[in-house]
């Protein structure tokens, strides 16, 4: 006999609660990574989840990556161009693309890498990010006390953290970009696939609501503990997986070792 279990049903009070013990008082400025299916069935989906979180934070941050437009080499041929309200890769999340869609949500400028923001600090996060640092919005919210919210995802979904290989100093890869009229240069990271191993070096809050897990952790401390771990190993967030772009920043790591970049600086 088939056994089927039903989904459980979230409602938006039931996540506000979850957020409200997770220590969230309406002042906090938070980068969220979500994924609305680990719920069970959400009610209202994204558009609740960002009403929520809306009101659970001053700001409201997450990644709003468009991998349609990087380009390996400066020749590769442009298939498409960033505009404010390109779509947010499917991969990146339904909560992204909710944030996208109201207009008095703030975008950063990068081809690839952008960053949504809505509330009291949207204008600053965003206003950050450059080329050649384009996880640097992350480091704005180091500046203002922020959290990153997991919300049923797992580390390799923490942005937070490649803003701490930046200021460790990892070798970052050379991609381009359409910017305008040029293609033009930007930093690019290694993978997240390993992110896992810096969990046990960090200590955050963690609710469940429906069949989501919801973890608060400190920017200022994911960066931390990044910068700490890779200074002692600097392999140790590089995947394992041979055809991974990871294999080319190891390689770098081995010839040139670690360069630490100042905080704030790109």
């Amino acid at each position: 006999m088939l056994n089927l279990r039903r989904k459980p049903v979230v409602t938006p009070a039931d996540l506000d609660g979850g957020l409200a013990a997770l220590g969230l008082s309406g002042s906090e400025h938070v980068m969220v990574h979500a994924s609305l299916r680990s719920f069970g069935q959400l009610e209202g989906g994204a558009r609740a989840a960002v009403d929520v979180l809306a009101a659970r934070a001053a700001t409201v941050v997450a990644p709003a990556f468009t991998y349609g437009t990087l380009l390996r080499h400066a020749s590769s041929p442009v298939h498409g161009r960033f505009h404010r309200d390109l779509r947010v890769s499917r991969d990146i999340g339904r909560v992204p693309q909710e944030l996208v869609e109201r207009a008095e949500a703030v975008r950063s400028f990068h081809p690839t890498l952008s960053f949504i923001a809505l509330g009291q600090e949207a204008e600053r996060v965003t206003a950050v990010q450059t080329l050649e640092s384009p996880y640097q919005p992350v480091g704005a919210l180091y500046d203002l006390g922020g959290f990153a919210l997991m919300m049923g995802v797992d580390f390799g979904s923490n942005t937070s953290i490649h803003y701490g290989e930046h200021v460790a100093g990892m070798p970052l890869l050379t991609r381009y970009v359409p910017l305008g009229s040029e293609v033009r240069p930007t930093a690019f990271p290694n993978c997240s696939a390993a992110f896992g191993r810096l969990k046990p070096h960090v200590t955050g809050r963690s609710v469940t609501v429906g069949g989501a897990t919801l973890e608060l952790y400190r920017v200022r401390d994911l960066v931390e503990a990044t910068v700490q771990l890779l200074t002692a190993n600097p392999e140790a967030l590089l995947c394992d997986y041979a055809s991974c772009r990871c294999q080319e920043v190891r390689r770098l790591v081995r010839e040139r070792g670690l360069t630490p970049r100042p905080h704030g600086a790109a």
